[in-house]
């Protein structure tokens, strides 16, 4: 298990795994009032938390399933990525895609954050790639069925 180092200015618990088999811990809404977020509104959530990933390591911030099923409300840039160099404050950006208004209360879980190994790749301009049976088949190159 890797280890984060954490720093909590806000007054939500560190996030955690909700059950020993989950892949992403909560991340909890860190408010000094109740957010309403508008049909087709967006908004940076603050949580409170800064932390310091170890190299080679990113965290993905990514909706709740239970939110977005239920409420329309998800992560916009999904997977959000904090960089193991980045020292600002962990924010959500969340949009509500729903026809009714949602509230964001204090201590609400609103994404999850799963850690991640990533390695950075380095560009060798070639002449040619090679084939494969693929080739340049894009999108729904495969059909429907």
């Amino acid at each position: 298990m890797v280890k984060i180092q954490v720093v909590n200015r806000g007054h939500q618990p560190l996030p955690a795994y909700a059950t020993p088999q989950s892949a992403g811990m909560d991340l909890r809404a860190n408010l000094e009032e109740p957010i309403t977020l508008r049909p087709l509104e967006r908004r940076l959530i603050p949580t409170g938390l800064y932390i310091a990933l170890p190299e080679g390591y990113e965290a993905q911030v990514r909706p709740r399933s239970g939110l977005a099923l239920k409420h329309g409300l998800t992560v916009l840039n999904a997977p959000g990525t904090i960089d193991a160099d980045y020292r600002g404050e962990v924010g959500v950006v969340l949009i509500n895609l729903s026809q009714q208004d949602f509230i964001i209360n204090d201590g609400e879980r609103i994404a999850q954050m799963v850690i991640a190994c990533c390695e950075q790749g380095e560009m060798v301009v070639v002449e040619a790639l090679d084939e494969t049976e693929r080739g340049a088949g894009g999108y729904g190159h495969t059909g429907i069925k």
